[in-house]
C-alpha cells in the first residue's frame, strides 16, 4: 500500500473543508433559522430546572403563587419541545439543500473538465462520492451548528450550578478533564479510521461497476466467480474497518456514559449534604440535579461530533471531483461564413508527464476531408479531442478559421465542432431526442429524419415499435445501429468541423461507404477530420495526416504515402490486410451449378465488389449506391440476410486488394512488394474479377466461406 502524502491530505482537507464553508453559506438562511431554534430550545432546556424549582419551593410553603408558577412550567416545557421539533425540521432542509448543492457542484465540475480528467475516477467511484459521499457529508455544516448550540445547554448548565450552589459545581467540574481527553482522543482516532473505510468502499464500488459493465463478457469467459471474487477481495479489509470505527464510538459511549452518571451521583451526595446543612433546600436540590444533568450533556456532544468526523471524511472524496480544471472558454465569435480552415500551431499535449502530441503544425484547408491515421498510441484519438476542444493543449493553439478555440464562446464552439465517436452514448427520452440531442434549439423533426437517412438509420429506426418515438431502453441496438444514431446526432447539428474519431468502424464496407457518400453530398459541408483505421476510409479522402508516436510524419494524398513502406505497414495490422497485389491474373472462381443456392449470392458478391475496389483505387467516380452497388433482388426461398452477409464480407476485402493492400488468393503467386494502388497492368483487371478463389482445386472466396 502506498504511504499517504501529508502534504496532499492536508490540502484535500482544506479544500474539503472549504466546500464545506460554501455549503453552509448556500444554506445560509435555513442553518442560521436552524441556530436560532436550537438556541432558543436551550434557553427553555436551561430555564426549565430554575422554573421547576422555585414552583416546588412555593408548592411545599402552600403559596398562592405556585398555581401560576405550575402554568409558568408546563409553558417552558411546551416551548422546549416544540423548538425541538422545529430545529429538527430546519436541520433536515439544510442538510437537502447541502447535500443537493455539494452533488450539482461536482457534477457540473465533472462534466466541465476535459474528458482525460474526468477519467481519472472510474465510474463506481464518481457514483459513490456523488452519492452516499455527498449525502454525508452534506449533514456537516447543520452538524456542526448542532454540535456548537449543543454546547451552550451544559455549559449554561454548569454556570447555574455554579449560581445554585458552588460545592455542587465543583464536585462536577471534578470529572470534565476526563471527559475532555476521551473526546479528543475519539476525534483524532475516528476520523483516521472513518478515512479508510471510506477509501476502500470507494475502490469496492468501482470494481462492482466495472463488473456490471462488462457482465456479457465475464458470463461469456465463464469467470463469474473469479470476477465476484476481485470485487469483494477488500471485503474483510472493509470489515476491519467498520468494525474499528464502531470499537472506537462503542468505546468512547461506554466510558463517557459511566462517567457521566458517576458525576450525576457525586453531585447529589454533596446536595444531599449541603440540604442537611440547611444550606440548599428541597427546591435548589431539584434544581441542582437537573443543571447538573445538562451539563452532563455534554457527552451526548459525542454523536454529534462524530458526524462531522464522517462528513469530514466524506467531504475529501467528494472535495476530489471540485479540484478537476475545467476547459477554459472564451467569449469570441467566428467570422460568418467561414470555410472551416482548422489550423495546429506547435501544439503539445502531455499526459502523466508523457508527451502524446509533440510540436504538431498543420493547416488543414476549408472544406477539405482529413483523414488521421497511425499505429495505436500515435496520438490519432488525442489529436481529434484537441482539434475539437474535447481537450485543451498544453503547449500551441488550434484555430478555427483564424479564431483560437479556446476564446470561443462554449455556445459558439459547439455549435461550430461537431463530434461523432466509435462508442457514442445517446441520451434523451427516445429515439428522436437521442439524435436531437445538443445544446442550442432542438432541429425540427424534418432535420432529424433526414440526418437519420444521411447516416444509414432511417430504415432501421422506422422498424422500431415506435419508430422515431420509441423509448430508448426499449430500441434494441447493435454496434453498427449505434454508431449510425451517434453519426445522425452529429450530421444533424453539424457546423463547419466535424470530428469522426472512429465513428464507422462498426459498419460493415457498403455502409460505411454510403455513409462517407452522404457526408459529401446531404450534410453541412466543411471540414471533416476523420480518425482513420481502414484503408479505403483514407483512400476515400482529400488530405492524410500520418501520425507517428506523436509527431506528424508526413501529410498528403494516400496515393502518395502509399508508396512510402513504412505508411503501408500502418495498415498491416489493421481490419484491412496491408500485403501488396499479387501481379499475377487471379483464377477464376468455380461457377456455382446452374440454380444452385450459391449462384444469386456469387452475382451480388461480384457487383458489390467491383464498386467497392474501383472506388477505393480511385479509379472509378463515387459508386451509385442504388444502382452499382444495391444486391440483385433475392431468388426464392433464398433470406436476405444470408446473402448480404457474404456480399458484404466481400466488399470488405475488395478494398484491401484493390489497393494494394490485400493479397490475392493466388496459387504460386509472386508478389510484387511496394506497388502503389492502381499500378501495374493487372491492377485494373482485377479490380473487375470480384471474390476470387485460390487455385484450381475450386476453394471459395473468404467472404462466401463465412456465409456458409
Amino acid at each position: 500500500m502506498t504511504a499517504p502524502d501529508p502534504t496532499r491530505e492536508a490540502e484535500a482537507a482544506r479544500g474539503a473543508d472549504r466546500a464545506l464553508r460554501a455549503a453552509a453559506r448556500h444554506s445560509g438562511g435555513r442553518l442560521a433559522a436552524a441556530a436560532v431554534c436550537s438556541v432558543a430550545a436551550s434557553g427553555a432546556a436551561l430555564a426549565e430546572p430554575a422554573v421547576l424549582g422555585h414552583t416546588l419551593d412555593l408548592l411545599l410553603r402552600q403559596d398562592p403563587g405556585g398555581a401560576r408558577w405550575t402554568a409558568w412550567c408546563a409553558a417552558v416545557i411546551a416551548a422546549e419541545v416544540l423548538l425541538d421539533a422545529v430545529t429538527a425540521r430546519l436541520t433536515g432542509g439544510v442538510d437537502a439543500r447541502s447535500t443537493a448543492w455539494l452533488r450539482r457542484l461536482g457534477l457540473g465540475r465533472l462534466l466541465r473538465a476535459a474528458p482525460h480528467h474526468a477519467a481519472r475516477h472510474s465510474p463506481g467511484e464518481l457514483s459513490a462520492r456523488l452519492t452516499a459521499q455527498a449525502t454525508t457529508a452534506g449533514a456537516v455544516p447543520a452538524a456542526v451548528v448542532g454540535a456548537a448550540v449543543a454546547l451552550l445547554a451544559p455549559l449554561g448548565g454548569l454556570v447555574a450550578l455554579v449560581l445554585v450552589d458552588v460545592w455542587t459545581a465543583l464536585a462536577f467540574l471534578a470529572g470534565l478533564p476526563l471527559l475532555a481527553l476521551l473526546l479528543r482522543a475519539f476525534a483524532r482516532d475516528s476520523g483516521a479510521s472513518v478515512g479508510r473505510y471510506q477509501e476502500v468502499q470507494l475502490a469496492m464500488a468501482g470494481r462492482l461497476v466495472e463488473a456490471l459493465a462488462g457482465a456479457r463478457t465475464i458470463a461469456a469467459a465463464g469467470t463469474a466467480e473469479r470476477e465476484q471474487a476481485r470485487v469483494l477481495r477488500r471485503l474483510p479489509e472493509l470489515g476491519a474497518e467498520g468494525r474499528e470505527t464502531w470499537r472506537i464510538y462503542g468505546t468512547t459511549m461506554a466510558r463517557t456514559g459511566a462517567l457521566m452518571p458517576l458525576l450525576l451521583y457525586v453531585v447529589l451526595g454533596v446536595g444531599g449534604i449541603r440540604l442537611a446543612e440547611g444550606a440548599l433546600g428541597v427546591g435548589g436540590l431539584l434544581a441542582a440535579v437537573r443543571y447538573a444533568g445538562l451539563a452532563a450533556g455534554v457527552g451526548a456532544v459525542t454523536g454529534r461530533l462524530a458526524a462531522v468526523v464522517r462528513g469530514r471524511a466524506a467531504a475529501r472524496r467528494t472535495a476530489a471531483l471540485f479540484e478537476l480544471p475545467e476547459l477554459p472558454q472564451g467569449v469570441s465569435r467566428l467570422p460568418p461564413g467561414g470555410p472551416g480552415a482548422l489550423e495546429l500551431r506547435g501544439v503539445r499535449v502531455l499526459r502523466g508527464g508523457t508527451a502524446v502530441l509533440r510540436d504538431i503544425d498543420l493547416r488543414i484547408p476549408g472544406g477539405t476531408t482529413a483523414a488521421v491515421v497511425g499505429r495505436s498510441g500515435s496520438g490519432k484519438t488525442t489529436l481529434a479531442a484537441v482539434a475539437g476542444r474535447l481537450t485543451a493543449c498544453d503547449a500551441g493553439r488550434v484555430l478555427l478559421d483564424g479564431v483560437p478555440l479556446d476564446e470561443l464562446s462554449a455556445g459558439e464552439l459547439r455549435r461550430e465542432v461537431g463530434h461523432a465517436f466509435e462508442r457514442p452514448a445517446l441520451f434523451g427520452e427516445d429515439v428522436a431526442a437521442a439524435i436531437a440531442f445538443g445544446s442550442g434549439p432542438a432541429p425540427p423533426p424534418e432535420n432529424v429524419r433526414a440526418a437519420a437517412r444521411a447516416a444509414g438509420a432511417d430504415a432501421f429506426v422506422r422498424r422500431l415499435p415506435d419508430g422515431y418515438d420509441t423509448a430508448l431502453p426499449d430500441a434494441p441496438l447493435s454496434g453498427g445501429e449505434l454508431q449510425r444514431l451517434g453519426l445522425a446526432r452529429a450530421f444533424c447539428r453539424a457546423g463547419r468541423l466535424l470530428v469522426l474519431d472512429d465513428a464507422t468502424s462498426s459498419l460493415d464496407t457498403l455502409t460505411a461507404r454510403e455513409v462517407e457518400r452522404a457526408l459529401t453530398h446531404d450534410v453541412r459541408p466543411g471540414t471533416r477530420l476523420v480518425v482513420a483505421h481502414r484503408i479505403s476510409s483514407a483512400a476515400r479522402a482529400d488530405l492524410v495526416v500520418w501520425l507517428d508516436a506523436g509527431r506528424v510524419r508526413a501529410t498528403g494524398p494516400h496515393t502518395e504515402l502509399w508508396r512510402d513502406p513504412a505508411y503501408r505497414a500502418v495498415f498491416a495490422t489493421g481490419t484491412e490486410p496491408a500485403d501488396p497485389p499479387n501481379t499475377q491474373p487471379a483464377a477464376a472462381p468455380v461457377p456455382p451449378a446452374a440454380g444452385g443456392p450459391d449462384a444469386q449470392r456469387n452475382t451480388d458478391s461480384d457487383a458489390a465488389t467491383g464498386a467497392a475496389r474501383a472506388w477505393a483505387e480511385g479509379t472509378a467516380s463515387e459508386p451509385d449506391t442504388e444502382s452499382a452497388a444495391a444486391p440483385v433482388p433475392p431468388a426464392a426461398g433464398r433470406p436476405d440476410a444470408q446473402r448480404n452477409t457474404g456480399s458484404d464480407a466481400a466488399a470488405g476485402a475488395a478494398p484491401a486488394r484493390a489497393e494494394g493492400t490485400g493479397s490475392e488468393p493466388v496459387a504460386a503467386a509472386s508478389p510484387r512488394t511496394g506497388a502503389a494502388p492502381g499500378e501495374g497492368p493487372d491492377a485494373g483487371a482485377s479490380a473487375g474479377t470480384g471474390s476470387a478463389a485460390a487455385g484450381g482445386g475450386g476453394r471459395r472466396a473468404p467472404g462466401r466461406e463465412t456465409v456458409r
